[in-house]
């Protein structure tokens, strides 16, 4: 293994991403107009990145650097919405990959929900204005939503009430637990209800008009799913470039409209619970996930040289870098993945434009650390 080399990543076209966005930043056609959802950067088996070698040839880059990376960085782009979702941690992840394989389940298999023995913390960072839910709400608050609810549309009293009285409960964690489990099991018939009285009517002074429209996309695309009151139950915010927040395990979140970049750990565990076509497993997505109210601390970037998106996390960091013509020494003694999302960053003689991504290995402590040169800013995703 030499120095820096340019990065070969796979796309994933997944049904809830943007045609534009991805191709736009990479310089790239889109002529079949697919949804490019995801670029994976990084070791996971699903879609590795590449190393081009002399001969012409490719090869992985875990076998390049000679073993697997601890985190997975992506650009993700979603034109709709994720599914409502949440992670497991360690030990969910292997208890729940082992009964799995136990049961004989394939990888690749739809209604697999454990595709590693990983967690996936996660943290995003907006590179264009990003819309998501994240973590619950406080009971009160929820309560107090349900009722406006109610008072709007009376009809729907025999649907709500069960869940008014759910969420009312003096100890938040059994609240909403009561109510979380409550709502997805009422009847296809009272969502179907739900999402009809939402699709009717374009306004509602109950609520904000971000949670009314954002409620009145997901009952158009999912009319009789339970997930479609989301707003009501999770924080709804938008994050500005630049901006980020970090998803522990067992946070409900969904992430709705934006481009940004991802870092995770090395994972691709997800447990589901609406808003999406895909596999749901609410029975599982229960037992992992934390019943107290969350609000995701917004990271706002002190500086706009460089700043180190500070997290939990003990298997990655992201990094932001802006340089205007300096030389900038890359300190980072770990293996990194960088990405250039704006102007030419020059190594060497390699010179990485906007959209191009590349690893830096790891380097002794005492070796000098590579120069970068240019009028440039990128991503740096990198081991802790």
């Amino acid at each position: 293994m030499s120095g820096i080399v340019k990065l070969k990543n796979q796309i994933q076209h997944y049904e809830w991403g943007s045609t534009e966005k991805i191709p736009r930043f990479l310089g790239r056609d889109n002529p079949k107009g697919l949804p490019w959802a995801e670029m994976w950067m990084g070791t996971h088996e699903i879609a590795p990145s590449q190393v081009q070698l002399e001969t012409g040839g490719y090869i992985d880059l875990s076998e390049y650097y000679g073993e697997p990376l601890s985190f997975l960085f992506k650009l993700i782009a979603a034109s709709t919405p994720l599914s409502i979702q949440a992670h497991p941690n360690l030990a969910q992840a292997v208890e729940g990959f082992n009964q799995e394989n136990a049961a004989g389940l394939p990888i690749d298999s739809p209604k697999r929900n454990y595709k590693d023995s990983n967690h996936k913390p996660e943290v995003l960072c907006a590179i264009s204005p990003f819309t998501l839910m994240a973590g619950f709400r406080e009971p009160m608050q929820i309560e107090n939503h349900l009722e406006a609810f109610l008072a709007v549309a009376p009809k729907l009293k025999e649907t709500l009430l069960p869940l008014v009285r759910a969420v009312d409960s003096p100890y938040p964690s059994d609240s909403l637990l009561k109510f979380f489990s409550v709502l997805f099991n009422t009847s296809k018939q009272d969502r179907e209800k739900i999402c009809a009285f939402i699709t009717e009517n374009e306004t509602c002074e109950a609520f904000t008009d971000d949670q009314w429209n954002q409620m009145r996309s997901f009952a158009a695309q999912y009319p009789a799913d339970a997930a479609v009151i989301s707003p009501l139950y999770l924080n709804l915010f938008t994050l500005q470039p630049g901006q980020a927040i970090f998803i522990p395990a067992g946070v409900l979140h969904a992430y709705i409209n934006g481009f940004g970049a991802e870092l995770m750990s090395n994972s691709d565990n997800v447990l589901r619970g609406g808003l999406t076509p895909k596999y749901v497993d609410i029975p599982e997505l229960m037992e992992i996930l934390r019943f107290k109210p969350f609000m995701p601390e917004i990271i706002t970037p002190l500086s706009s040289a460089y700043f180190r998106y500070p997290t939990p996390s003990r298997e990655f960091v992201l990094s932001f870098i802006h340089n205007e013509g300096e030389d900038y020494k890359f300190i980072e003694k770990k293996p990194a993945i960088c990405l250039v999302t704006k102007g030419e960053l020059k190594t060497g003689k390699t010179v990485f434009k906007k959209g191009e991504s590349f690893f830096v290995p790891k380097t002794a402590e005492d070796s000098t650390p590579p120069v970068f040169s240019g009028n440039y800013s990128f991503f740096a995703a990198s081991s802790v």
